[in-house]
């Protein structure tokens, strides 16, 4: 155990989504991975869910991410797949009331090699089915009117 070890700082990057065969949703993930230690940090594997409107639509894991050197920074790309039962009822709700600016939250937990460590996120945000646009996380979406 390294006393001054910090723990890696994650971020969602980016969300989108993607142009897909068939009609079920196609999402591509960017977590930025920064690591404030001077030895490398390997990850064993991530696994994450997104819930968009209330809705869990994927549920995913990864591996055979690079190893992340001492004092640097990377952006993992992740690509997901929805839930098709999920992505169903999501799609039957936006029928019902269709909206330009969907609501994401983002889970994950990235498991580190050594010790047991893993760092998690959670994150929400907004984004368009469209592409148009950036994802904004929550903090940068226009107020709720019904807040």
């Amino acid at each position: 155990m390294d006393p001054d070890y910090e723990q890696p700082t994650v971020t969602l990057s980016s969300f989108k989504a993607m142009p897909s065969e068939g009609g079920i949703p196609t999402f591509e993930i960017g977590l930025h991975v920064l690591n404030p230690n001077s030895s490398s940090l390997s990850l064993d594997g991530v696994v994450y869910t997104v819930s968009i409107q209330g809705h869990d639509v994927v549920k995913g894991v990864g591996k055979d991410f690079p190893v992340l050197e001492g004092y640097s920074e990377q952006t993992l790309k992740l690509t997901a797949t929805a839930n098709l039962f999920a992505g169903i009822r999501l799609v039957m709700d936006l029928m019902n009331s269709p909206e330009k600016e969907l609501n994401y939250q983002f889970e994950a937990k990235l498991d580190t090699s050594g010790f047991g460590r893993s760092i998690r996120i959670k994150e929400n945000g907004t984004f368009r089915m469209d592409g148009k646009g950036d994802t904004r996380p929550a903090s940068d979406a226009p107020p709720n009117p019904e807040t």
